[in-house]
């Protein structure tokens, strides 16, 4: 075997966002984690995305302790989070300061590897988080977020490409959250972008279409360096290709992944035998969904679409909701629907068909969103949806962090003020508690008093 391809497991994080709604507990992975650790990964994807959220939220658990354990289990493997931009773990803007704080200190936690984007590949929104990131040494990973439209072409992508790897970038993702990068269209896009670019290039797709296993072979026929999989017990469906499947299919291509497959069998079946234990969070796809390469929902929002209608006894609504998205999506000037862009499109999608009126009530989110507080719309946005969010708000089209100024110390008040109501005093707060706090403040009561019990 001569050529070599990195494999990234992100069963510890977008697998079973995926599939489980980010509900996989930290006592549910640890007695596994030597295992992964040594069965030769490229990296972990173990942080990032909704995990910070998940924990605060759902699990009470401290993430930055969950991650303090994962680089104690797994001290070889490369961890690797998702960050978004200028948005962090959250769900808005946060000011230049912020995003540098917790840049350093999720790299003293223990990241290794960023991948970093921006939900309308507003490369304004990356550039600072890129430059933070490499300021502390750790591998800077721009990425694009794909997505199908009328105004999004390969030229598009080779010219954003380009612009990433100028923002000194260590690697380049291409990140197809909806499964919906055909394998023609990855062989064409990766082997163009092998002559534009010289940083290495890494394919994240999902297996919502079926195409996943096609498009990452012929990603890999195009000179793609990296893929991301999933343990097979936690992988298809809203997910990703297994990680056995395509090592298995790179072997017979005489091409070197670093694994071996005897290594990922009891990986395999330690999660097959936990995932028992969320069936309440599971999807209801079965097989594949084509009709994500209309609407291009990806397999977290899906996942967590469905627990929610279910949580308001509305599961009957899903496949309106799901081509409202489509239409929420387009009058936005086709976004990308991914974080957290999708979650506020979805949320909007949901408010539409329920009040049986498109934009009856606008979320303070997708005003934001329309009036550029979260950046430039790659599309031409709805002319009613624009005058209507215009009587609330003023249009802005600088860069959206050059309008925050907020502090860490401000929060760092304003945390004090709300330990004060919990009964807890004269506590001096780290910047990790802080920045608990101002990510995810509708979720902090439950972590803040376990955290000073």
């Amino acid at each position: 075997m001569t050529k070599q391809v990195g494999i990234t497991e992100v069963v510890l994080r977008d697998g079973n966002q995926s599939l489980l709604s980010t509900r996989l507990k930290i006592e549910d992975i640890l007695p596994i984690a030597k295992n992964l650790d040594d069965a030769g990964y490229y990296s972990i994807e173990s942080w990032g995305g909704a995990v910070f959220d998940s924990c605060v939220r759902y699990l009470n658990e401290d993430p930055w302790e969950r991650l303090d354990l994962f680089k104690k289990a797994m001290p070889k493997t490369k961890q690797q989070m998702l960050l978004r931009g200028q948005n962090l773990v959250g769900y808005k803007h946060y000011s230049d300061e912020i995003v540098s704080k917790f840049i350093e200190k999720s790299a003293s936690h223990g990241i290794d590897i960023f991948r970093v984007f921006d939900a309308l590949n507003d490369l304004r929104n990356i550039q600072h988080s890129i430059k933070e990131v490499k300021k502390n040494g750790k591998h800077a990973q721009g990425t694009i977020a794909f997505t199908i439209s009328p105004i999004h072409t390969i030229d598009n992508w080779i010219d954003l490409s380009k612009k990433i790897e100028d923002l000194d970038s260590d690697s380049l993702c291409i990140k197809d959250m909806s499964g919906i990068l055909s394998p023609e269209y990855a062989f064409e896009l990766i082997s163009k972008l092998k002559e534009e670019v010289s940083i290495p290039i890494h394919l994240h797709t999902h297996a919502t279409t079926g195409m996943s296993n096609l498009t990452n072979i012929r990603a890999i026929d195009a000179g793609v360096d990296n893929i991301d999989t999933s343990i097979s017990s936690m992988s298809m469906g809203y997910g990703h290709s297994a990680t056995e499947t395509m090592i298995y299919l790179l072997s017979e291509k005489k091409i070197d992944t670093g694994i071996d497959l005897k290594n990922l069998i009891e990986i395999s079946s330690h999660f097959k035998k936990i995932r028992e234990n969320y069936i309440e969070f599971e999807g209801s796809m079965k097989g594949v969904d084509l009709q994500m390469i209309i609407n291009q929902v990806p397999g977290g929002m899906l996942s967590n679409l469905e627990t929610q209608l279910k949580g308001l006894e509305k599961e009957h609504l899903l496949n309106d909701v799901i081509t409202e998205i489509y239409q929420v999506r387009k009058d936005l000037g086709y976004v990308p629907l991914v974080t957290p862009a999708s979650q506020i499109i979805g949320a909007q999608a949901l408010s539409n068909i329920i009040n049986e009126a498109r934009y009856e009530t606008l979320s303070v989110e997708i005003i934001d969103l329309a009036l550029g507080y979260y950046g430039k719309l790659p599309g031409e946005i709805n002319e009613g949806l624009l005058l209507k969010a215009c009587n609330e708000k003023k249009r802005i089209f600088d860069r959206p962090a050059d309008n925050l100024k907020e502090t860490l110390n401000e929060y760092r008040e304003n945390l004090k003020e709300f330990c004060k109501k919990l009964d807890i005093k004269d506590i001096s707060f780290i910047d990790e508690q802080v920045l608990t706090f101002l990510l995810i403040p509708y979720g902090s009561e439950v972590i803040f008093k376990k955290m000073f019990s």
